[in-house]
Parts: C-alpha cells; sequence; structure tokens
C-alpha cells in the first residue's frame, strides 16, 4: 500500500512560513535541522520547509511547494517497479529522519518523489481537521504521468478523471485512499489555471470554512474557485505565494467513489 504522506517546501525563510501554517491551518511542529529546515504536521502529513541552499542540488531550485514523498511498504518493490517502468530510472538515497525520506525517484517529468516505509517520522496518524487532503500537478502530458502513478505505486483513476475523459479535457485525477492527486494540463485556457510546473497547489479540509476565511483575510485574499471544479471552495496563497485551495463541503474524491469532507 502506498501513501502520499510528505510534501516538501523550498524557502528563504522556513520558520517564517511555518509560523503562518502553525497560526492559520493549525500544523504542529516535527522539528528542526541544524540548516534551519522546518517539519510541520496535520496528523497525518509531513510538511517540510527546507531551507533554500545551494547543497540541496535540487534539479529544480525554485523556492515554493517543490515535491511529494510517498510512505511504501516495501521500497525495494517500488524500486523494481520504478526500473521495470523505465530501465534508466534514477534511483538516489536520501537522508532519512523527519526532513526527508530514504530514497528518492524522479515520475516521468523529473519530479522527485522521495520514498520511506516509516512514515516520514510520524509514529501515529491522527485525523485531525484542517488536514491536507489535495495535491495537485502541472503536466505537459497529464496521462503519461497518470500511468506512472498508477503502475509504479499503485494509485487509482477516478471517477472525477474519467469524466474528464469523456468530455475530452486532459485533467486526470488519482487517489490513494487518503489524498486526492490531480494532473493538470500544463497549458490550460480554462479560467482560474495558473501556470506553476510541477506542484501547482495543495488542498486543505476545514472545519469551519467562513471562520477560516476570516482569520486568513487578515494577511491573505481569499477567492472563490471557478463553480465549474468539482473540488474546493476557495483559494489564497501564503505569504511567500504558493497555491492552497480550501473545501468544507465539496472535498476531494481520494479514491474510487471515495470522498473526504469536513461535513
Amino acid at each position: 500500500m502506498a501513501r502520499i504522506r510528505y510534501l516538501a517546501f523550498l524557502s528563504e525563510t522556513p520558520s517564517k512560513l511555518a509560523e503562518f501554517y502553525s497560526k492559520y491551518l493549525r500544523l504542529e511542529e516535527m522539528g528542526k535541522s541544524a540548516h534551519g529546515d522546518v517539519s510541520l504536521t496535520d496528523g497525518f502529513y509531513n510538511l517540510t520547509i527546507l531551507k533554500w541552499r545551494p547543497g540541496l542540488k535540487e534539479p529544480r531550485m525554485s523556492l515554493g511547494l517543490h515535491h511529494i514523498g510517498v510512505e511504501v511498504d516495501s521500497i525495494d518493490e517500488v524500486k523494481a517497479r520504478y526500473l521495470k517502468y523505465d530501465s534508466q530510472g534514477l534511483i538516489l538515497d536520501e537522508a532519512g529522519g523527519i526532513h526527508y525520506g530514504t530514497a528518492r525517484i524522479f515520475d516521468p517529468e523529473c519530479n522527485p518523489i522521495s520514498l520511506s516505509e516509516g512514515g516520514f517520522g510520524l509514529e501515529k496518524e491522527e485525523s485531525r481537521i484542517p488536514r491536507v487532503r489535495h495535491i495537485a500537478f502541472n503536466a505537459l502530458v497529464p496521462d503519461r504521468v497518470l500511468s506512472f502513478y498508477n503502475e509504479v505505486l499503485g494509485l487509482r483513476e477516478l471517477g472525477t478523471s474519467f469524466e474528464r475523459r469523456q468530455q475530452k479535457l486532459g485533467n486526470r485525477f488519482a487517489g490513494d485512499g487518503f489524498t486526492n492527486l490531480a494532473i493538470h494540463p500544463f497549458y490550460d485556457t480554462k479560467e482560474g489555471h495558473e501556470a506553476g510546473f510541477g506542484v501547482n497547489h495543495i488542498g486543505f479540509l476545514v472545519q469551519d470554512l467562513p471562520h477560516t476565511i476570516d482569520q486568513l483575510s487578515e494577511v491573505a485574499s481569499v477567492k472563490p474557485r471557478p463553480t465549474n471544479r468539482p473540488y474546493a471552495e476557495f483559494r489564497f496563497r501564503d505569504p511567500e505565494g504558493n497555491r492552497l485551495d480550501l473545501s468544507q463541503t465539496k472535498g476531494w474524491e481520494v479514491d474510487i467513489d471515495k470522498w473526504e469532507r469536513a461535513s
């Protein structure tokens, strides 16, 4: 069983960004590194804000939402499927601990994926709200990226994805039972689409949407999402420009015919 349980940001000021997520989305700090990296949790996800530095040597060094991590039963089995999918696939070691996985692979559009058998430092799972339940990519070829997550990591294509196929649209959706992974075409002229390669935005479920919006309005502009979207009611940007969706009643489809909503 594979589950997305980690999300990495690159930031020049991780502590300041962590303060925002702690105050407005009630994430709790897991720990800090000597480099200034900060790891937070919503009870299920490890959200690690890595301090930007040349030593990271990431393929893409741009600030913001960066890459995901997947908890798996066996890294060796994932590696075998990965190399079957792409015999030249690159596999790297990671440092482990709470800030990293223990191995890394790459999807067909060179997005890193951290792998862990240990839950990225989370000893237990708590079903708290607010919590992350949606991660969206922009991709040049969404079907190719979807097939990778299906074949290598075992995510399932969702009903909302098949609806888009019937409508001759390129948006694809997959789930692992806990998180909705959206794969949108990078070149898209639809209302509300925002450019941004790789991880484009993430979505939080919240229990009291008006109250959350009222609090966030102190520091951010919270705007309704287009009515033709299947997920999320509102979007805003954190202090460093990362895009976040908020949902209470729409929620997200996280597995075939399984929806996560806060009410």
